[in-house]
């Protein structure tokens, strides 16, 4: 009696057929939508390259402004302590008497320390905004490709 039973039960059972013109149109239109996804995602690196590449430009344009003018600060700057330089051996050529070649040294000296103190707080400052347009437009776009992951 089970035989028969299970007999039955397998001619009663149905397989799903199988559609292959269905399977198709699944994997055209994974495939489509893997072709859609790469494009949009070479999109946004060719963006992101493209924008990259500008921040390095102006990046590199920056770093040859800066370093131009820190080498016209140290030129200006050498030339002032060399003037300062011949004028105090010159005031010391004309000096009478030991008394007076102290008071110079003395003066010329303080000077020293003036000019020098000076122009540390200027070739700071040129530095300080050095680093702040080198870095900039790297950081804004660093910023931006940040703000595009979170968004992603």
């Amino acid at each position: 009696m089970s035989r028969t039973k299970t007999a039955e039960t397998i001619e009663n059972v149905e397989f799903p057929s199988f559609d292959a013109s269905k399977a198709t149109d699944q994997i055209r239109a994974f495939a489509e939508k893997g072709v859609e996804q790469s494009k949009e995602a070479y999109a946004k690196l060719k963006t992101g390259a493209e924008e990259t590449q500008k921040a390095l430009e102006s990046t590199y344009e920056s770093a040859k402004t800066i370093s131009s003018d820190l080498s016209l600060k140290t030129i200006a700057a050498l030339r002032a302590n060399a003037e300062a330089g011949f004028s105090h051996l010159e005031a010391l050529i004309g000096a009478k008497s030991l008394s007076e070649v102290v008071e110079l040294q003395t003066a010329f000296l303080r000077k020293r320390v003036e000019m020098t103190v000076e122009q540390a707080k200027e070739f700071q400052t040129v530095a300080s905004k050095a680093a702040e347009d080198v870095s900039k437009p790297i950081k804004t776009v660093f910023e931006k490709a940040m703000k595009d992951i979170k968004a992603a």
